[in-house]
This record gives structure tokens, C-alpha cells and sequence, in this order.
């Protein structure tokens, strides 16, 4: 029972967080740590964390939620910088920060230095976003980041994974390192897109001869990115890489549009929950695990040949300083290189040092690197400790912490007045589409009204309420010839038009639960009545 009432005030304090931070003005993560922190110091037993379990549970829904939301056609865009900040970056970090770590820390073996730099390269923009909720980030830096989290994140964390095979066997062959690269990662990816193609089809193939059931559709998108893990591991390929190939599946797999509005809607409730829920455990578990880690300093800080604790603040700080300045060299050159450059264009433009410094600041540790560096072995093959595991604990929490408050310090001052340079316009190509649907809703609506009006003695009113509702589709239409005051004038009617539709909705809504509270109908059909508001004011809230 005692892990069961641990658990539930790990997840009330996730429930706090959010209004503390509101609250404080304080950015997310950080208010989280400082209720794990606060949890520690109280009476409630603290968590005793199994490193295979904590990163099987938490890490493939998040990876899989980041991989199916990204944004493909933004990420297909700036792919070359994306890579280059993802995979460039990583192997950079890995052996540079490697290097530097083993050069301050002698104590701390090479393999463990690697496997230190490898789980402090991945970047969590989940950290960035709540950092920037204030001041705002601009879109296609955001999508660009989490591009680069989403590969970084796997590339980060497989590096790891060959730095402690080579501390647990004692050796490390590049060629075959290579090898196994290649089956670990090419697997990981086949196997989690598999995954998520035979399930999406086993899903389509029984919801058109039984129906779809909504709760049992969430309950798969659920248990799809373990069963990815899962397997992958099983077979020797990463469960990582899995996972995300199985979330940027699923993205493609639902513009089938096979699966019911109400099914979508629901969904993305429970999957905000989740990647709510399981971000915030991680960090409230990393404030609840510093007391016990900075109670271990001494012991920590003799092993790297010091007397005085306030060393392993120098080391913390040496570390972040050195991730910045590869960063900020690297962000400078792969946007000088790839980013911005037209097609039209011999020489890219111009990419001024507050852009590159907004993305270098934007290089929040997070999530990915607590739980990585959680999994690290207690023990070798011969039962002995795993050397210096205290240590490289301590000093990821504590790049994570530093990262989070320079950035929350420097990166929303940054962020203000920042242009990028202007993106080719959407607007054509959304009026041409809208255009092309209307056309075809008119096309539908005109079959489906002779179908159902024919032999009625009512024909007459399904003649005019097809003609009512393809007269709002033909003004769409022709809404794409207006001139831009009567655009503007349009946009300002669909604006009043919805927030009078939410005006009715809430008094509609009102009303049922009046009519349920005074026994004047059914409780049971007035939670449906109300469900079916909820939905439509969910649809007018997200098309604004």
C-alpha cells in the first residue's frame, strides 16, 4: 500500500503543478522538481525506482505521442537542418562532452563519460514550450525542435546504450558497432511501423463489420507503442526507435479518416492526459530523488578526487557550458548551411546571432534525459557496482536544472520581436482545397437527397434543405474570390457567428443539466444531450 499512496502523491502533485505554475509565473518543469523536492521532505515513502520498468512505462508513450503529432510536412521541409541538429549534433556531443567529462573526472570511466554525454544530448521541447508559454515561440522553430527531439531522442539514447554494453563486456569494436547500429535501428523502425500498420488494419477491418468501439479504439492507441517497445526489444532492436516509427506511423495511418470524429476527439483528451501525466512524474520524481542524490555528495565527490562538495557544481556548470558552446557553434553553421536557403537562391540568407541564440538556449534537457540516465545498470555482468552511477546521476539532474533555468531566464527575453524569415503563403492552397471539398459536399449532398427523397410524399422538404445547406457551401466557394475587405468582413462575420454559437451552446447546455437536477428527464440521456454539446463546442473551439 505504501507504493500505492506514493504513486497517487507523485500524481497530485503533477495535479498542483499546474496551477502553481500559473500561479507563480514559474515554468512548469520547475515547479514540478520543486514539489518532488518538497515530497521527499515529507512523510511520504520515497520512490525506490527500478531503472527497466521506470523507462518502459514512461518513455514509449512520449515518444510515440511526439513521433504521431509532429507536423510531417514542416519536418519534410526543414529536414536538413533537423538531421544535421539531431544526428550531427549527437555524435559531436557524445564524443566531445565524452571526452571533456573523462578529462575532468579521471575516476569516471570513458564508457560511462560516453553513455553521460549520449543521455545529456536529447532536448526536450515539451520543457521549451512551457518555458516559452508566455512569451511565445515562433511556429517553425517549434516544429523544427521537435523534430530535432524526436530524432535526438532516439539517436541519443542508442548511443547510450552502446556506451554501457562497452562498460559491462569491457570492450568496443567500431565495425561492429556499426553492424549492430545498423540492425538495431533499421529494426527498431520496421518493426514499429509493422506494428502500427497491422494494428491500424486489424482496427479498420473489424470496425466495418462490428462498428467502432471509441473506448476500445483508445484503449489500442494506447498499448500501441509498448507492443512496439516490446517487441523491438525482444528481437534485439531498439525499443526506441520502435516506438517512434510507431507514433510517425500512426500519423499516417489516421489520414485515412476511417476512425469516428467523437473517437478523434476523445482520444486527443486522453493522450493530452497522458503526455500530461507522464512528463510531469518524471520531473516530480527527479525534485523527489535530488535529496537522496545530494545526500550521497560526499561520497560522490571523493570519487572524483576532491574534498569539497561545491565541485560537483563546477562540474555541472563546465558540462552545460560546454553542451551551449557546441550547440551554439553547430546551430550557426547548419543554419548557415541548410535552413533558410531558397531554391531561388545561389547563397542562403543572412541568419543573424539572435536566431541562433534563441536555438541554442532552446536546448532544454528534460524528460528523455532523466529517464535515460535512470537506466543506467546497477551492476555490472559480475555483480559489482556500476562504477560511478551516483555520480552521472547527479551531474544529468543537474545539467537538466541549469538548462532550465538559463533558458527560462534568457530564452523568453530572446523570443520577443524575433522574425524569421517569411514562409511561402498558405492561404492558396487552403482556399484551393476548401473550394475542392465544398464541391464535392455538394456533389454528395445532391446524391444523398434524390436517394432518400425518392418515392417521399415529403420530397419537397428534403429538395429544400439540401438546397439551404449547398447554399452555404457555394458562398464558400465563391468566398475565395473576394477582395480582402470582404475577406476581412467575412472573417469578422464567422467570428461572431461562433461566439454566438457558444453562447447558445452554453445556455443549451445549461438548461439540460437544470431539467437533470430538477428530475425533469433522464440523468442517463441528459449526460448524452450534453456530451454531443461538448463535442460540437469542442469543434467551433479548435477551428478558431
Amino acid at each position: 500500500m505504501e507504493r500505492v499512496g506514493t504513486i497517487l502523491f507523485l500524481l497530485l502533485a503533477v495535479v498542483v503543478s499546474g496551477s502553481a505554475a500559473r500561479l507563480t509565473r514559474v515554468p512548469l518543469p520547475l515547479v514540478q522538481i520543486g514539489l518532488g523536492v518538497a515530497i521527499a521532505f515529507s512523510t511520504v515513502p520515497t520512490v525506490i525506482l527500478d531503472p527497466e520498468l521506470f523507462f518502459v512505462l514512461l518513455l514509449p508513450p512520449l515518444l510515440f505521442l511526439d513521433g504521431w503529432r509532429i507536423p510531417k510536412d514542416d519536418l519534410r521541409r526543414d529536414r536538413g537542418a533537423v538531421i544535421e541538429l539531431a544526428l550531427g549534433l549527437v555524435i559531436l556531443t557524445v564524443v566531445g562532452v565524452g571526452f571533456l567529462i573523462h578529462w575532468l573526472i579521471p575516476a569516471m570511466p570513458l564508457p560511462v563519460a560516453f553513455a553521460l554525454a549520449a543521455v545529456v544530448s536529447p532536448t526536450d521541447p515539451v520543457a521549451v514550450s512551457a518555458i516559452c508559454a508566455r512569451a511565445g515561440i515562433p511556429k517553425r522553430m517549434m516544429h523544427i525542435l521537435e523534430g530535432v527531439s524526436l530524432l535526438n531522442d532516439a539517436s541519443g539514447l542508442v548511443c547510450m546504450r552502446f556506451a554501457v554494453a562497452a562498460m559491462l563486456t569491457g570492450s568496443f569494436s567500431l565495425q561492429e558497432a556499426i553492424g549492430s547500429f545498423l540492425w538495431i535501428a533499421a529494426g527498431g523502425v520496421l518493426i514499429g511501423a509493422a506494428v502500427t500498420w497491422s494494428v491500424s488494419k486489424g482496427k479498420a477491418w473489424i470496425a466495418m463489420r462490428l462498428g467502432e468501439d471509441t473506448s476500445a479504439q483508445i484503449l489500442v492507441s494506447l498499448l500501441i507503442p509498448f507492443g512496439a517497445y516490446i517487441l523491438a526489444e525482444a528481437l534485439h532492436c531498439s525499443g526506441i526507435l520502435a516506438a517512434v516509427a510507431a507514433g510517425v506511423t500512426m500519423g499516417f495511418a489516421e489520414q485515412s479518416g476511417k476512425t469516428l470524429a467523437v473517437t478523434r476527439v476523445r482520444r486527443a483528451a486522453v493522450w493530452d492526459v497522458v503526455q500530461f501525466s507522464a512528463n510531469g512524474v518524471i520531473f516530480v520524481l527527479l525534485g523527489e530523488q535530488l535529496p537522496g542524490i545530494i545526500s550521497e555528495a560526499d561520497e560522490t565527490v571523493r570519487m572524483t578526487g576532491h574534498v569539497d562538495a561545491w565541485w560537483l557544481g563546477v562540474y555541472v556548470l563546465a558540462i552545460s557550458l560546454s553542451l551551449a558552446i557546441l550547440r551554439f557553434a553547430w546551430v550557426w553553421t547548419s543554419l548557415r548551411l541548410t535552413w533558410f536557403k531558397r531554391r531561388s537562391e545561389a547563397r542562403p540568407q543572412r541568419v543573424g546571432l539572435r536566431l541562433v541564440a534563441a536555438m541554442s538556449f532552446a536546448g532544454v534537457r528534460g524528460a528523455i534525459t532523466l529517464a535515460g540516465v535512470l537506466t543506467l545498470p546497477m551492476t555490472l555482468l559480475d555483480g559489482t557496482a556500476f562504477p560511478a552511477r551516483d555520480l552521472a546521476i547527479f551531474l544529468a539532474a543537474g545539467v537538466i536544472i541549469v538548462s532550465m533555468i538559463v533558458a527560462s531566464i534568457g530564452l523568453p527575453r530572446l523570443l520577443e520581436h524575433l522574425e524569421l524569415p517569411p514562409e511561402p503563403s498558405e492561404d492558396a492552397e487552403v482556399h484551393r482545397v476548401r473550394a475542392a471539398a465544398s464541391e464535392a459536399a455538394i456533389r454528395a449532398i445532391e446524391a444523398e437527397q434524390h436517394r432518400l427523397a425518392e418515392g417521399q410524399p415529403d420530397a419537397d422538404l428534403y429538395t429544400d434543405t439540401a438546397s439551404r445547406i449547398m447554399d452555404q457551401y457555394r458562398q464558400r466557394i465563391d468566398g475565395r474570390l473576394q477582395s480582402g475587405e470582404a475577406e476581412a468582413v467575412a472573417r469578422r462575420m464567422m467570428a461572431i457567428e461562433r461566439r454566438l454559437r457558444l453562447a447558445g451552446l452554453k445556455a443549451e447546455r445549461a438548461e439540460i443539466f437544470r431539467a437533470a437536477r430538477e428530475r425533469e428527464m433522464n440523468g442517463e440521456v441528459a449526460l448524452r444531450m450534453v456530451r454531443d454539446i461538448d463535442l460540437l463546442e469542442a469543434r467551433l473551439r479548435a477551428a478558431h
